[in-house]
């Protein structure tokens, strides 16, 4: 039986938490992120999660079966008085997909949530949404073995193998697509699976019915670099610098997939003594700058959403 649920998207810093809070205490509801960053553990501060510092993570599931190597750890942190669900799934080292993602919420909505509860998907990572909400091939899971290989290569080569493999896949996509290198390896993921069904054909999603599709953006440009640019220095006033070193001392590095992340990155490379302070934090800001337009980009294409 399809769960209906309220899913609140948008750009970066635009308040998307509280509305979803707002809703939540309006329909008796409890809320699940959808935040691609988010679902890392111990990447507390600049991905901005909207938890106490002491808040006790309560554990449903402690190892979800993602594939035989992965697995993923369910629980919610309360805020107030709601459940916020789909935080610190994996350790940072862990490659996690919007295929894992699917494979989480899912769960969570069928054992998870209450029946008396309306979920409410919140969270800027529009890929995530986009096939939760509208499907795609579950039966094709991420190769991790086969796109680490894929990752080495430039575009151009990406280009050449897709066409060999597929080119009809090739061609219906858009050009901007056509130069991503990550939507080229997940066209060469799929179009590498032998199958008689079309691999290009959607998958169903069983699981939820969208009651609402929200979106919020910034309606005027010079505001969006403003807000962020606050928001980035009260996150170094949280201990963004702190936080980065500590994950350093455990061992993770600039590489792992959790710390290929906005913040992280630039902080690391001050800590590398690659840059000044300064520039970091002004490379920090304009990385989030860029980010928030490319989320609109692509959302914006989406006609199910109602912006507000």
């Amino acid at each position: 039986m399809k769960r209906d649920v309220i899913v609140i998207t948008g750009q970066t810093a635009t308040g998307k938490t509280a509305h979803a809070l707002h809703l939540a205490r309006q329909n008796s509801g409890e809320l699940i992120n959808a935040d691609s960053r988010q679902i890392y553990k111990y990447l507390n501060i600049i991905t901005g999660k909207d938890i106490a510092p002491n808040s006790p993570f309560q554990i449903i599931n402690p190892n979800l079966a993602l594939d035989k190597n992965r697995t993923a750890s369910i629980g919610y942190y309360p805020l107030d008085d709601i459940k916020i669900w789909a935080y610190d799934l994996v350790d940072p080292k862990v490659q996690f997909s919007s295929y894992d993602y699917t494979v989480v919420v899912n769960y969570i909505l069928r054992n998870a949530i209450e029946k008396n509860k309306l979920p409410i998907v919140v969270g800027g990572s529009y890929l995530y949404l986009k096939h939760l909400i509208y499907g795609f091939d579950a039966q094709i899971p991420p190769d991790w073995t086969l796109r680490n290989g894929l990752e080495e290569l430039p575009v151009a080569e990406l280009q050449i193998r897709l066409n060999q493999l597929n080119s009809a896949i090739y061609e219906r996509m858009n050009p901007s697509d056509q130069k991503n290198p990550r939507r080229l390896i997940r066209k060469i993921e799929i179009a590498s699976v032998p199958s008689k069904r079309n691999p290009e054909k959607p998958a169903e999603t069983s699981e939820l019915r969208v009651r609402e599709f929200i979106g919020l953006r910034f309606k005027k440009q010079a505001n969006l670099a403003e807000i962020i640019k606050n928001r980035v220095e009260k996150r170094l006033k949280q201990g963004a610098l702190a936080e980065v070193e500590a994950l350093l001392a455990k061992g993770y590095q600039k590489t792992d997939p959790g710390l290929q992340t906005i913040g992280y990155q630039q902080l690391i490379s001050y800590l590398e003594k690659k840059i000044s302070y300064d520039e970091a934090i002004s490379q920090w800001i304009t990385a989030e700058v860029q980010y928030a337009k490319r989320q609109y980009t692509f959302m914006k294409k989406d006609l199910n959403i109602t912006w507000i």
